[in-house]
């Protein structure tokens, strides 16, 4: 697989609490110099990576970030409020107690009612798959194929693993209608990305393969 064909699938991603605009910024840069699919950053620089760089550059941020436990309520406004900004796609971390307590029809409530909020845009759901059981895992790639979201996504990067390849077999196995799915966190180099890409993920999160092809010279 041509690196310039795995740039499109990844979502340059950035979502530090450290990230400063000029950090945010060269993300911009970088996403639209390397043609990613979008850049995924901090709800608070969405207007301004908006503002900055205009429709040629896709804007995914993230909400209910990264423990999911805030309300149904508070996850719709801000998917709301980075909609209003200008966010082009949403990312949101499922409240995975509920996981816990086998409440898999207020996940699908709650998933359906931020797609509303989403006013149209992408969603993809994160359902950090390193807290799961497998059967956890299984019950949530069927209630995201059930609900209106776009895609199932591994992880936030910011628990105590990201995306294995076991996972992305188990999601494709599972998953059903046209839900997609997301490999994110973890991923650091071109031949990882590309074997999670033949698996089955559609999506990439990852910081690392623009300086891969910066390495590459490209």
């Amino acid at each position: 697989m041509e690196i310039k064909d795995i740039l499109s699938k990844c979502d340059h991603t950035l979502l530090s609490p450290a990230a400063r605009w000029e950090d945010i910024s060269a993300v911009c840069a970088d996403g639209l110099r390397y043609g990613t699919a979008s850049v995924c950053i901090p709800p608070c620089y969405v207007k301004q990576a908006k503002e900055t760089y205009g429709s040629a550059l896709a804007v995914c941020t993230v909400i209910g970030f990264p423990n999911g436990y805030a309300t149904t309520a508070a996850k719709c406004f801000e998917a709301a409020d980075a909609v209003k900004n200008g966010a082009d796609e949403i990312d949101m971390v499922i409240n995975i107690g509920m996981v816990k307590e086998g409440r898999f029809g207020a996940v699908l409530e709650e998933i359906n009612a931020v797609k509303d909020a989403c006013a149209g845009k992408l969603l993809k759901v994160i359902v950090e798959t390193c807290l799961l059981t497998e059967e956890e895992k299984i019950r949530m790639c069927e209630t995201v194929s059930a609900s209106r979201a776009d895609y199932i996504k591994t992880s936030t990067g910011f628990s105590a693993g990201g995306a294995t390849k076991e996972d992305i077999a188990l999601f494709a196995a599972h998953v059903s209608g046209d839900t997609k799915i997301k490999a994110a966190g973890g991923i650091k180099t071109i031949e990882d990305a590309a074997a999670f890409l033949e698996l089955g993920a559609s999506r990439l999160g990852t910081s690392r393969i623009v300086a891969a092809a910066k390495a590459l010279g490209l």
